[in-house]
């Protein structure tokens, strides 16, 4: 297969006139690295359904091929067996030909993926584990939703870096946000966010343990199983996958004007999120939860579907 061919995992159909008029067209981006991304686009396919949103997943884009790892082939497998349309471009192959830093061509890596995406139309992209920054050209080209594991005058990076700057600074809250994806990472106008509490009985005893402890001797001596790590990735982790689908159906309910954002955005440099903390979901993702039996911190099951694979829930990558 030639470097940027691709594949098309489906043929494509001319829809009839008018169908998906008034529907959410989803492009969905991840790199499908495990059992992360399995969870997260399992649990939103099929809340989409069940909720009766009308939006639906239009396609899926991975930057892996078929062969290159066990976990990216599940995600195939997975993607094919929800009927979805899948794309693929290996940016691993795109490397390797073009040599160097992968960054000196990734403009031209999100070209060729944009070449495979024009037979369809997104009105909104998500960034579900993908793990590639994008070009500036490409978050111009289509509206790119990223989950951050933080409120938006929280920390900015990793989930990793968010959760021992919140243990290092005593945070008494925290929370998650989705925001427009732009060209600088972990910025942009915020769309929506739901928040945490770092206090309480089941958090007591933690910070009652870190007194008088140095917070970087903590990180090399146990590193993320120190048990407030856990505990404040594991709260993280219960409300993400929540927050992103509330926010997904404010934005088909009209709560959310994802157009008028952009527009702002234009007129402010890359850098300026425009001081908008967006839409509080925090009565939608508790009462959804609640439903599903995972109130008052009971994380139940969820957790095992996301488990190992933390980063596919939150940012993009950096490659």
């Amino acid at each position: 297969m030639a470097l940027g061919q691709g594949r098309h995992d489906w043929t494509p159909q001319p829809e009839g006139p008018s169908v998906f008029m008034s529907t959410l067209n989803i492009g969905w981006f991840s790199t499908g690295r495990g059992p992360g991304s399995r969870g997260l686009l399992s649990f939103v396919q099929e809340r989409l359904l069940r909720e009766g949103v009308d939006a639906r997943i239009q396609f899926v884009f991975t930057n892996r091929e078929a062969g290159e790892a066990e976990g990216s082939d599940q995600y195939m497998e997975l993607v094919r067996g929800f009927d979805l349309p899948l794309v693929t471009l290996s940016s691993a192959r795109f490397r390797r030909a073009r040599g160097g830093r992968f960054a000196d061509h990734r403009e031209e890596f999100d070209g060729l993926v944009s070449e495979r995406l024009a037979v369809f139309q997104p009105d909104v992209c998500v960034l579900a584990g993908y793990m590639l920054v994008l070009a500036p050209e490409m978050c111009r080209r289509y509206q790119f939703l990223n989950l951050h594991p933080a409120l938006p005058d929280g920390p900015v990076g990793a989930w990793q870096q968010v959760v021992w700057e919140l243990i290092e600074t005593r945070a008494k809250r925290t929370g998650a946000m989705v925001h427009l994806a732009t060209e600088v990472v972990d910025r942009g106008p915020v769309v929506s966010y739901c928040t945490i509490s770092l206090t309480g009985a089941d958090f007591a005893p933690h910070w009652r343990a870190l007194e008088g402890r140095d917070v970087p001797d903590i990180r090399e001596s146990e590193g993320e199983d120190f048990p407030l790590f856990q505990l404040i990735r594991q709260r993280q982790y219960g409300q993400e996958p929540y927050l992103l689908f509330e926010t997904l159906r404010a934005v088909v309910d009209g709560r959310v004007s994802l157009s008028d954002l952009s527009a702002q955005q234009r007129v402010r440099s890359p850098e300026d999120s425009g001081g908008s903390w967006g839409i509080c979901l925090d009565e939608e993702v508790e009462r959804l939860m609640e439903a599903d039996g995972l109130g008052g911190g009971g994380l139940g099951g969820l957790l095992d579907r996301f488990q190992g694979e933390a980063d596919c829930l939150s940012g993009v990558g950096h490659q």
